[in-house]
Parts: structure tokens; sequence; C-alpha cells
């Protein structure tokens, strides 16, 4: 059988779970924003409706100096700490078990990593992530804490969970007690390990004890900290197995702390690149433990669990993709899945500014009450100029509305713009969403005109909307010797058309300048990222869980990130930092491409003229010339939006609609173009008539 690990239920004694795939843990912003819990109820109801066996609820704070943001009202969902907020999760418990799942909440306290100022901490010391100074706990405090999420436990079981996850991993509080970069305590919750793993442990013991035997909890350890003077991998087996002693009746993998400076979940990331470690750990302990991190297809998960890695696979950001993803794997439609692309924007960096999340190619996620699946009366023939994901993402839609759509592109595949990003390193993924909508405009009946460019007068007989999709086109700055043949344009680059030489000069420090130095540092290494070269160019211990490993938290001893192939200058007009427009919890990572690339960067820089000697430049007052082989212009776009003015002199009546970047340019955004899509879909054929 196809996926059979995958789809063998599991036997936890008093409860079992249909199938080996839990919905992790995934802070959305709805925990604030919704005070009703309804737009809480549908989006757990849409993945329990989806085939998962298992969810995990987003960090729930026990109390309310453990909350990750603002506070808020006492009674909101985020804060667990009475009975005020009861209702607000039967709400959702009852919504999830209507659909035979189970769900859990994660009850979380952030420590010092909470953005409120009254925080704390096991010893006074600020994250680099916080504004703020935590206060240390005294033994009282630490004595209520733990009664706090004992009780919290206990709430959550009157309110219809079926167990708790105890989150103590990713450099949260509890996670502070045990590292001794964060525990600089003399007494008897510091110093020697069996005295920093107490406060854990206590909360598991006081924990079951007052939940009873036939309620789950798992217990998050960090498996890697990936921090200095972090735990070290004897400790890490004897917490696990301490753990296991107390009353967990699963482990979960936590990777990595939020200060940490190693990719963990980023599209940087290999496939699954850290079920290595829950293999390491599963000899050493009995009872069922959890993969987690970088796993979005069903072949990854089968193949984690025949290898015997793990008991059961954890996924998160791919639940919000798409949230039938395990029935679709299990009817043997793993080609329709929406996949997670790792890509943060619309859901991590959403949170991190206080945003819903969502997802990037799944708009309707976070939003399932808003973005309803209701027919239009006023069903309409549709023409749709443009494959890229703008125009994909209406058509898909638009067609399973009962539209009748066609859709042009010139080109003689889908993608658009896609087809370049997906030469980027780190962002093959794109490869399964171009998948996915072919997939998903084939299912709904949209008529594809692939290599046919749409002229006026096709589109001016037989529609009655058209849709205008055709992206932007790259800006060439206005700098003498723009013509020349060492210059290119980000475009000519990606695609392959030009390849440039040793020594580069980019011109334009936005989204694209960055993606375009990533392309021409990469080597000629396959698409996919390989784990051994992963582990290299990031400093990660690859003899972790073994007696050679380094006492370094998981980091590398030595580092030996590989050299450059090429010298790249990555140039811009402003003196901003450089960087300052990427993704909020990416863009660190795209910043240390550059450092590891020895990518020299240059700000507040004029553009004199290029010539056969290389680029003339000023910089900061001071004239110089960069010495290299081509030039690369990556300094915007323009909207491609020709056709309206000749339709609308055709006939000045015309429905037409702009999206994506044919509306706006700026810098290519695939989320802003795909949920503009969704968007004009579910409001077109719905004027009054």
């Amino acid at each position: 059988m196809p996926l059979a690990n995958m789809f063998t239920p599991l036997d936890l004694g008093h409860s079992q779970l249909d199938n080996r795939v839990i919905m992790g843990s995934m802070h959305t912003g709805l925990e604030e924003a919704d005070s009703t819990g309804e737009r809480l109820a549908a989006f757990y109801k849409a993945r329990a409706k989806g085939g998962v066996a298992l969810i995990i609820t987003g960090g729930i704070s026990p109390n309310l100096e453990g909350v990750l943001g603002p506070p808020g009202p006492q009674g909101s969902f985020a804060r667990f700490e009475n009975d005020v907020s009861l209702p607000l999760h039967q709400k959702v418990t009852k919504a999830v078990h209507a659909h035979g799942a189970k769900i859990l909440l994660q009850i979380l306290h952030s420590g010092r990593y909470s953005l409120c100022p009254d925080l704390v901490a096991p010893s006074p010391l600020q994250a680099p992530i916080s504004p703020h100074v935590p206060r240390q706990m005294s033994e009282t405090d630490i004595e209520r804490t733990i009664e706090d999420f004992a009780a919290c436990a206990e709430r959550a079981q009157r309110a219809g969970y079926d167990g708790v996850e105890i989150m103590g991993s990713e450099g949260y509080l509890i996670n502070q007690f045990i590292a001794p970069r964060t525990n600089q305590r003399t007494d008897d919750w510091g110093g020697i390990y069996e005295n920093r793993i107490r406060f854990p442990l206590e909360i598991i013991r006081r924990t079951r004890a007052r939940v009873g035997k036939d309620f789950i909890l798992i217990y998050r350890l960090s498996m890697m900290d990936l921090v200095e003077k972090g735990s070290s991998w004897p400790e890490v087996v004897q917490l696990a197995k301490a753990a296991e002693r107390a009353g967990a009746d699963i482990l979960n993998t936590g990777i990595g702390w939020h200060e940490s400076r190693i990719p963990t979940i980023a599209q940087a990331v290999p496939r699954g690149g850290w079920s290595w470690v829950t293999k390491k750990l599963k000899q050493h302990i009995s009872i069922p433990l959890v993969a987690a991190n970088r796993f979005n297809m069903p072949d990854r998960i089968e193949k984690t669990l025949a290898q015997g890695e793990a008991d059961l696979v954890s996924m998160a950001r791919p639940f919000l993709a798409d949230p039938g993803f395990v029935n679709k794997a299990r009817n043997g439609q793993s080609a329709e899945i929406n996949t997670c692309i790792a890509c943060n924007q619309a859901c991590l960096d959403h949170v991190f500014c206080g945003k819903v999340a969502s997802c990037l190619v799944n708009p309707r996620a976070g939003f399932e009450t808003v973005y309803k699946i209701v027919k239009p009366d006023n069903l309409k023939t549709i023409a749709v100029v443009g494959a890229g994901p703008a125009g994909m993402s209406f058509a898909a839609e638009a067609a399973e509305l009962g539209h009748q759509v066609t859709l042009f592109e010139a080109e003689t595949r889908l993608g658009g713009q896609l087809n370049l990003a997906r030469n980027i390193p780190g962002k093959n993924e794109f490869d399964e969403t171009l998948r996915y909508f072919a997939q998903r405009l084939k299912s709904a009946g949209v008529r594809l005109r692939l290599g046919q460019k749409a002229t006026p007068d096709l589109l001016d007989n037989g529609f009655e909307s058209v849709v205008l999709a055709t992206g932007t086109v790259p800006n060439l700055p206005d700098i003498e010797g723009i013509s020349h043949p060492m210059v290119s344009s980000y475009a000519d680059v990606l695609a392959g058309s030009k390849t440039p030489g040793k020594r580069v000069a980019i011109i334009g420090a936005g989204g694209i300048g960055f993606d375009v130095a990533e392309f021409l540092l990469q080597r000629a290494t396959p698409k996919q990222a390989e784990l051994p070269a992963f582990q290299k160019k990031w400093g990660v211990d690859g003899k972790w869980g073994t007696d050679t490993a380094a006492d370094h938290g998981g980091l590398a001893q030595h580092p030996c990130p590989p050299l450059p192939d090429r010298q790249i200058y990555l140039l811009q007009r402003s003196e901003k930092r450089f960087g300052s427009g990427l993704g909020k919890t990416t863009g660190w990572i795209h910043k240390a491409e550059m450092t590891l690339g020895g990518v020299k960067m240059l700000g507040g820089v004029f553009y004199e003229k290029i010539d056969d000697f290389g680029l003339h430049i000023t910089c900061k007052g001071t004239k110089q010339l960069i010495e290299v082989d081509n030039v690369v212009i990556c300094a915007g776009q323009r909207p491609e939006n020709s056709l309206k003015a000749c339709l609308l002199d055709l006939n000045p009546d015309r429905d037409i609609h702009l999206i994506g970047g044919a509306e706006e340019a700026g810098e290519l955004d695939a989320k802003r173009a795909i949920l503009e899509g969704l968007q004009l879909a579910q409001s077109i054929g719905r004027e009054a008539v």
C-alpha cells in the first residue's frame, strides 16, 4: 500500500491516532484577533476535515507574564489563565471533534522572549529579539508558574481538549531554565544540569497528576539549541528519558532557538533536514517520537517513518498551504496538494508584525470565514491574460466558482515570473506551486491557451470580462553606457539567457538584487539543498548524537563554509541599511548569505557610467571604478498593462480588471498577486443585477 507507514494508526493505550501526521503548533494571530472564536473554529475545522490525526494549537500562555505579545483583554484565546475564555476553547474543540480529529492545547510561556515590559526569566538576561530586560524569577514565581502550567492543562481538559503539549524548546521559558546560556542561577533551579531540568520535570509531573493518565501529554524537547552554551547531546538524552519517566506520552522535536543564526524551517533547509536528529534519540526512549521541520510532501513523511527515524511527523505551515493535505495523500492525490514553499512571507512575517497569519500560496488560510466558497448569481465568460501567479490564482478560483474562464499565455508554459524565481537557490519549491496550479486549472475546467498571444481583437470577441495579469517588465535606469554588452537585466540572468563572468556588479539591492546575488553565488549542485552541504555552509555539527559531537548546542566547532566562485558587488543608491525591505523572519538569512559569499555591499552610490573598464561610481563623494565583467540591473520594474488602452479603444465600456504586477509593480510579489487573484474572483459576478 502506498504511504503505508503514514496511514498506520498509533495506539497510545488510552488514545488512538488515525494516522501518523500531526498539525504542529503555529501561532496565527487569530488567538488575539478573534474575540468570538468563530474564525479559529473555522480554521481548525478545515484542517480536521482535511484528515490530520492530531492538531496542536498555537502557543497559549498559562498566565499574564507568559504572553508573546501585547497581553490583550482577559478572556482572549491567547491567555488561558482562568475560565473566562473557556467558551472560546470549547467552540474550537467541538469543531475539531465533529470531523474526527483530536486536538491538544500547547501551553507556552515565552519568558524573556515576551514583548511585554513585565516579562520574567530564570536570570535577568535580555534576549536579542526582545526590547526588554526580564525580571529574575523568585522561588515563589517559579512555584506559581509550575502551578499555572498544571492548572492550564486541567482547564484545557474541561474545555474538551484531548491533551496538552508543554512547550520546552525554541528558547522559550522552559528552555531558558535548561540551558546555561540563559540560566545563571546558583540556587536549586540553576547550576548543575539536574537542577536546571527541575523546572520542566516538575511541570510534567504536576500536569500529569492534575489531568490523570488518560489525557495525552506531549513534551516538546529542544534536541539542538543551535546557540552557544546550549545543551549538550548527553544532556538532551538525559532530559528525554526523565520526561518519559515523569509522565510524557510523546516527545516532540524542537530545533534551534529563535535567536539562533542557523535556518531551521526556511527554504534554505533541505526537506526533512532534521529527522536525522530524531533518529539518534529514538534508540534511547520507548515512547513515540515526533520528527518536525521542513516536511511538506507525503513522500518525505513516508521515508522518515519507513526508515525508523520517528514514529510521527509534525507539520505546521503545510496545513496553511493545504488543509486537505492528509486526505489528498490518502486518496492518491498528492499531485493536487498545494505545497508549502517555506517562504514565511504570509505566515511568520505577518505574525511578527501583529497581523493574522495566512499563506502565500493559499490566502484563504486564516480567512476561511472571509473568503467563503459561494457561487455567484451572475456567472460570466472571462478571458484572463497572463499565466503568472495572479492570473493562475484568479483563473482557478473563478472557474471553481462556476465562471467560464479562458487563460491566455504568450509563453508555452505556465508560471510567468515564477519561472525566474524557481531558479533562485532555496526557491525551487516554486516547482511545486507550478505543479499544483497546473493540476488545479485542469480540474477546474479552465481553457488553457498556452503559446497564444492575446490580441485586442481576440479579446473583443465573446468575453464579458477581461482580467489582465500581464505582469511587469524590468526598469532600465538612466546611466551612461546602459546598453553596453556587459549589461544584463535580472530577467536575462535568472532565465539563463545571459551568464555573467567571475566579477559582477548588481545595481539595486532590493529583494530582486539579493535573489540575483544568491543565484550567482550558487555552485553547480542540485537545486534541492543536500544535507551535508547545508550543514557545512551553516555550521551545524553533523556528528550530533555521537560521542564525537562538539559540546556547542549542535553548532560545529569550526564552521567551514565553501568559498564563493564569484566576486559580487551589491550596490544601492540609498544609504539605508541593506536588506531593510526583506522578510522579517528570513531577511537575516539572505544577509548572512551575502556575508558567507563575500559579497561587497555599497550604499549611497551614484552611477556615473558603464564602459569597457567596468562600472564607474561615486560613493560618498569619492569616485571609484569597479572592475567587473558584467553589470546586472535590478532597479525595479514597471507594470505591463498596455493592452488595457487598446481594449478600451475598441470598446470604452469593456469590463477590464488589472491584478498583480500589471496593476502595481513594486517588488515582484507573488503573495500579493495570488491574494489579488482570489479577491477578484470572489467579487466578480456579484455585482447588483
